[in-house]
């Protein structure tokens, strides 16, 4: 097994093009590591570089403590699972899966064992004499995991492994990637633009944006603690929501005001000295959608809190409803309970839960309090 790191890395194309800028991270043992954001932010040219499919520009890379900058792909004893799954058409699924073993010479009777042992833990022991072509997209992404654990490599990386299946079987598929990474206990380094795969199967997700990373951290602590607005909005379904505000002082008391609407803030968060600065000013206010609240018991005991809102569209999600408001010119989303009685063109009182609104500076886009 190995760890992964890296060294102020960068990637630069001719003409001036940086893809990757002084990508710096340590990847432990074992763990699965998520690289996260939207397209072209750098994270399939970092997946390729650690398969030496790239070449990297500055920077040291090492595997395990190996230094591989200058060493060729089949020799860094990484598997590679692509998008398109890239099976042999005129092989079975058992000679797609010992292609890789046979080229190495590993003797039959090895490649056997290890192929059916694959095969076992993928539950595609049946599908051993078919070809391709009889696969459906889930089998097939079997088979492309199967070709790369008969190979027992140090470090497993998957490039938008999910993005041809249809929504329920990406849901199936995301459950049994992470039971086999527990199975197998190998470095896994996935890429993904899909948050939702990163916050349900990754130990830790990267969050890059223009080469750069944002944040590195658990997924409950990327989406409790986002460090500035573009992780915070990048993390999370529905989005959080960013209101431009400002923050007044009334005595001891500060309030969040946008239009004629002010939400008191909770006295922890009013008293932090980070807002010491920010009074008066212009901020922007992250809320996650789930706390806007509807009903009853809330609106009674948030008064302080509750703003009116027009109800442009609902979304009926089955265990809970989206509401599209909007609410002194602010377009907000609140995710409530399925006993919501809120309707397209309803005007209804919203209660904020305020001891979770995060305050972002307006300028730098940075958290200045959570």
């Amino acid at each position: 097994m190995a760890s992964l790191s890296f060294k102020h890395i960068y990637k630069k194309y001719p003409g001036g093009v940086t893809a990757v800028s002084d990508f710096c991270l340590e990847v432990k043992d074992k763990e699965f590591l998520i690289l996260v954001g939207p397209s072209g932010c750098g994270k399939s040219t970092t997946l390729r570089m650690i398969a030496g499919l790239e070449e990297i520009t500055e920077g040291e890379l090492f595997i395990g403590d190996r230094l591989v900058n200058d060493i060729a792909p089949k020799d860094r004893d990484i598997a590679m699972v692509f998008q398109n799954y890239a099976l042999y058409p005129h092989m079975t699924v058992f000679e797609n899966m010992a292609f890789g073993l046979k080229l190495r010479k590993v003797p039959k009777e090895e490649i056997k064992r290890k192929v059916e042992e694959a095969a076992r833990i993928l539950d595609i022991t049946h599908l051993l004499d078919r070809r391709p072509k009889a696969l459906s997209g889930g089998q097939k992404q079997r088979v492309a995991l199967g070709r790369a654990i008969v190979r027992e490599p140090k470090v497993f990386l998957l490039d938008e492994p999910l993005s041809n299946l249809d929504a329920k079987l990406r849901a199936l598929m995301r459950t049994e990637l992470t039971k086999i990474h527990q199975k197998l206990g190998i470095t896994f380094v996935y890429v993904t633009h899909d948050q939702v795969e990163a916050m349900t199967m990754a130990t830790r997700i990267v969050v890059m944006k223009d080469g750069l990373i944002q944040q590195v951290d658990t997924p409950q602590n990327l989406y409790d603690l986002p460090c500035n607005v573009f992780v915070a909005g990048f993390i999370g379904t529905p989005q959080m929501n960013f209101i431009n505000a400002t923050l007044v002082k009334k005595g001891e008391d500060v309030f969040v005001k946008f239009g004629r609407n002010e939400i008191k803030l909770p006295t922890e968060k009013a008293t932090n000295p980070a807002l010491a600065d920010y009074i008066g000013k212009e901020v922007i206010a992250g809320l996650r959608p789930e706390c806007l609240h509807d009903e009853p018991m809330y609106l009674s005991s948030m008064a302080d809190t509750t703003i009116d809102a027009f109800v442009e569209v609902t979304e009926l999600m089955g265990a809970e409803i989206y509401l599209y408001l909007v609410s002194e010119e602010q377009n907000l989303i609140a995710r409530v309970s399925s006993r919501s009685t809120a309707r397209s063109g309803d005007t209804v009182k919203v209660a904020i839960d305020a001891s979770r609104i995060h305050i972002f500076d307006k300028d730098t886009e940075k958290i200045v309090i959570h």
